[in-house]
């Protein structure tokens, strides 16, 4: 029975740690603080708290994994929080359990084309901005010590949409002249994905592989079609001014390179995805 350490029991980390749960893989998870392990409590595997930023207590941890899946979040810190959660979280685990496959779950945010062209993993990935440049800096090291990089679109799923929010909340804006590229993948999807890259690991190490959907979209896309489906007035017309936190970037993520290893969305787009998964989860009907 392969044993894996989910450090980040999330959004994806509780999905990823109970569908390895039920293929039977023995799991361990991790959260950063007490109140979120408490609530995992009644899992069927165990949940400690313990922040992989303090090298002290995961070097204390005791006990050997094939698999480790680096998924815990920054909370939508900055710099600081970037640093601390993927560059030393993931020097941590690497120096606590050199054995282990370490499964590093980064960002297509760091793709930072401009022009609205298509970029696959050998695409040059040169963020502009800070947090950016160390979300690289700390897929380098995974890299270099043979593990694997999942570069995630933006996630979303059940209970949890970016664009379903903000048009609910009647904040949805549609500017045409700025309208870029949105890269998304849905949650089952990335642990489907996570699992795949997990069981084929010992072929897979050193490789990066992008995990999004099949369709980049753009906000007045999904806005029109939410209008359309919900019988809601559409949103207004305008331009957006404020600055985006990752930077002016615009690409189409391509999927390809995982495709080729047999993994298959089951959301391919988010048309599938809000009518099968996400609207249901709000208690929405389109």
């Amino acid at each position: 029975m392969p044993r894996i350490l989910i450090a980040g029991c999330g959004y994806v980390g509780e999905a990823a740690a109970d569908f390895f749960h039920a293929r039977g893989w023995e799991i361990e998870g991790w959260t950063a603080s007490a109140e979120s392990a408490a609530k995992l409590s009644t899992k069927p595997y165990a949940v400690r708290a313990l922040d992989i930023s303090d090298a002290v207590a995961v070097s204390g941890v005791r006990g050997q994994f094939d698999v480790i899946l680096q998924c815990a979040s920054s909370g939508g810190g900055g710099p600081e929080e970037y640093r601390r959660v993927y560059l030393a979280g993931a020097r941590n685990l690497i120096h606590a359990f050199p054995d282990a496959a370490l499964l590093f779950t980064s960002s297509t945010s760091v793709y930072a084309q401009k022009d609205g062209e298509m970029v696959d993993e050998t695409s040059p990935a040169q963020p502009a901005y800070e947090t950016g440049s160390l979300l690289r800096e700390a897929e380098e090291l995974v890299l270099a010590n043979n593990g694997i990089v999942a570069r995630l679109g933006g996630i979303y799923g059940p209970e949890r949409s970016f664009f379903l929010r903000k048009f609910l909340a009647g904040k949805a804006m549609i500017d045409r002249a700025g309208a870029r590229f949105i890269n998304q993948v849905h949650r089952d999807d990335i642990v489907a994905a996570l699992f795949l890259l997990a069981e084929r690991r010992a072929e897979l190490g050193g490789q990066i592989y992008n995990v999004v959907d099949d369709e980049p979209t753009t906000a007045p896309t999904v806005y029109e079609w939410l209008s359309q489906g919900l019988k809601q007035p559409r949103p207004q017309q305008g331009k957006l001014s404020a600055k985006r936190k990752r930077g002016e970037s615009n690409k189409r993520v391509s999927n390809q390179k995982l495709r080729a290893l047999g993994w298959e969305p089951h959301y391919p787009n988010f048309r599938v995805a809000m009518t099968e998964s996400v609207l249901p989860s709000f208690g929405l009907k389109r």
